[in-house]
């Protein structure tokens, strides 16, 4: 079995581990009621999406 030569150093660890961090989604405004949305995706709070209604949305 192979063994590391030298211990990986706290620096080494984290600056291989920053890049790991999770990427933000990225919300847009809904065109029609202006609520947050994912882009490409149906509002959730009223149905729209490229200027049609898609989901019936309960008031």
């Amino acid at each position: 079995m192979a063994v590391p030569k030298r211990k990986t150093s706290k620096s080494r660890k984290r600056m291989r581990r920053s890049h790991h961090s999770a990427a933000s989604t990225a919300l847009q405004a809904c065109s029609r009621c202006g609520s947050p949305r994912l882009p490409h995706r149906v509002c959730g709070s009223c149905g729209y999406y490229a200027g049609k209604k898609r989901l019936p949305v309960e008031d």
